[in-house]
C-alpha cells in the first residue's frame, strides 16, 4: 500500500530555504515520512518548472556512484542532460534529493565540495540516524547546512491525513469537542506514523508497527552496536515501553535486564539517536530542594511504545499513555530541547516544563480535568516567574471532562 503525500507543517519552513545556499538537511526515524517529504518537495517544485533529480541510497548502485566523488557524480549529471555550463549560464539551480545520506563513506566531504565549488545545485538530504549523521559529519559543514528534524505525524497533521481541517478558536462548540476527542483518542491510541493513521483495521495497524519495530528499530541497533544477547535488549526495549513517562533509575534497569551499565547506557544512547525515545532532564535553577540527577524517559511514538510494552494496541488509554501523547506533541511543536520537568526531593512534580524566549511554562497532563488547578503549578510561577504577556502562566492539559478554569486546556490547544 503507497502512502499518499500530503503536504506536511515542516514543508512552509523547509521552502523557505530552497533559495539559499544551505544544504537543508532531514531527518528522523524511519517510517515517519521523511521520503514522502522529499517527494513533495520535488512535485512542488517540478511543477513550477525547476530541474529535479532524486538519488536513494538504498540502492548500492547510487551509493557506489557517489562515494566515487564529486566529479564522477557531476560527470552522471551531465550525462543526464544536467550540463553546469547550461544551469551556470541560465542562473538556474538544480535541485538534487539525496535520501539516506548517512549510508556514505564520507558525506561530509561529498557535500562540503558540492556546497563550495557547484553552487548551481541545490541540495537536500535526509538521514534515518543522527549517531551515524554526527559520526561522519565533520566539523567542516558548519554553517553551511540547516537541519530539520522530522516526528511521526502532529495531530494537526493526523487531522489532515483524515481530511479535517483544524482551525483554532477561542471557543469550541461541545458537539466541536466531542469530535475532537473521538479524534485525538483514536491519535494516542493508534500513534502518528503515516502508514498507521491511513489504514483503517486494527491487525493491520498491528503487523505495520511490528514490521517498524523489527526491521528498523532492533536492525538499525544491531547495525551500530555489537549485541551478544538479543533476548536481553528486546527486554530493554519491553521494559522502557512500560516506564513511558516515569522517572529512570539506570542501575535498577541494569540489574533488571542483565546488562552491564556501561551496555545499557549505550543502548540508551543509541535508541535516542534514532529517534525512538528520549530522556527528559530535570530542569534545576541550583535550588537545594530539586533533584537534577534522574531523567524521565519518554517514547516518541505511543503506538510504538504499546506495541513494544503490550505487544498489541488497546482500545482503551492505559497507564502513561496519554502523558506520553503530551509529551510527544509538545516535541513537535516546540522541539526536545525546549522541554524539561520539575521534581524537587519532597516530591513535588510538574510533567514539563516549556521553555520558549519569552517565557518558562508548567504544563501538567492529566487525562480528566481536576476541580481545580493544582497549587504546584502556582507555586513553580511564583518560584520563577516570567513574562508571557496577559496569558496564563500555566496549562493544565487534559481529554476527559470539562475545562473548569483558566489555564486548563485540550490536547489541541497546546
Amino acid at each position: 500500500m503507497s502512502v499518499p503525500i500530503f503536504r506536511r507543517l515542516v514543508i512552509s519552513e523547509l521552502e523557505r530555504y530552497l533559495i539559499t545556499d544551505d544544504i537543508l538537511v532531514i531527518h528522523g526515524a524511519r517510517q515517519v515520512g521523511k521520503t514522502s517529504i522529499m517527494k513533495y518537495l520535488q512535485s512542488d517544485l517540478q511543477q513550477k518548472q525547476d530541474q529535479t533529480i532524486y538519488f536513494d541510497l538504498e540502492d548500492s548502485r547510487f551509493k557506489n556512484l557517489l562515494d566515487r566523488g564529486v566529479d564522477e557524480f557531476v560527470n552522471y549529471l551531465s550525462e543526464q542532460g544536467f550540463s553546469s555550463k547550461d544551469l551556470e549560464l541560465s542562473q538556474r539551480r538544480l535541485f538534487v534529493f539525496i535520501d539516506e545520506i548517512q549510508y556514505l563513506d564520507n558525506p561530509s566531504s561529498f557535500l562540503k565540495l558540492l556546497a563550495d565549488h557547484h553552487q548551481y545545485l541545490k541540495v537536500i538530504v535526509s538521514g534515518s540516524s543522527s549517531f551515524e549523521m554526527k559520526s561522519k559529519f565533520q566539523d567542516s559543514l558548519v554553517g553551511r547546512m540547516v537541519d530539520f528534524e522530522i516526528h511521526p505525524l502532529s495531530f494537526e497533521e493526523f487531522l489532515t491525513f483524515k481530511g479535517i481541517s483544524l482551525q483554532q478558536t477561542k471557543i469550541f462548540t461541545k458537539q466541536r469537542i466531542a469530535e475532537l476527542k473521538t479524534l485525538f483518542t483514536e491519535f494516542l491510541l493508534y500513534g502518528g506514523y503515516p502508514k498507521i493513521v491511513i489504514t483503517s483495521e486494527i491487525s493491520m495497524k498491528e503487523r505495520y508497527l511490528q514490521q517498524i519495530i523489527d526491521t528498523y528499530i532492533r536492525k538499525d541497533i544491531r547495525d551500530m552496536a555489537v549485541i551478544k544477547n538479543v533476548d536481553k535488549f528486546n527486554r530493554l526495549l519491553e521494559i522502557l515501553a512500560s516506564q513511558s513517562g516515569n522517572l529512570l533509575n539506570i542501575s535498577e534497569l541494569s540489574f533488571t535486564c542483565g546488562l552491564a551499565r556501561d551496555t545499557l547506557e549505550n543502548y540508551l544512547f543509541l535508541l535516542e539517536q534514532t529517534y525512538i525515545i528520549k530522556l527528559l532532564r530535570p530542569y534545576s535553577n541550583n535550588l537545594r530542594t530539586e533533584l537534577i540527577k534522574m531523567p524521565k524517559i519518554f517514547f516518541y511514538d505511543t503506538g510504538l511504545m504499546q506495541m513494544l510494552w503490550m505487544k498489541k494496541l488497546q482500545s482503551q488509554i492505559v497507564g502513561p499513555v496519554f502523558e506520553t501523547c503530551i509529551f510527544s506533541e509538545l516535541v513537535k511543536r516546540y522541539g526536545s530541547s525546549a522541554l524539561n520537568f520539575w521534581r524537587t526531593k519532597d516530591k513535588k512534580e510538574i510533567d514539563f516544563i516549556l521553555r520558549t524566549p519569552d517565557a518558562m511554562i508548567p504544563i501538567e497532563a492529566k487525562l480528566q480535568f481536576p476541580k481545580s488547578i493544582p497549587n504546584v503549578l502556582r507555586n513553580f510561577n511564583e518560584l520563577y516567574p516570567s513574562k508571557i504577556g496577559e496569558g496564563i502562566g500555566f496549562r493544565l492539559v487534559a481529554l476527559d471532562g470539562k475545562a473548569a478554569e483558566n489555564g486548563m486546556i485540550y490536547p489541541w490547544q497546546l
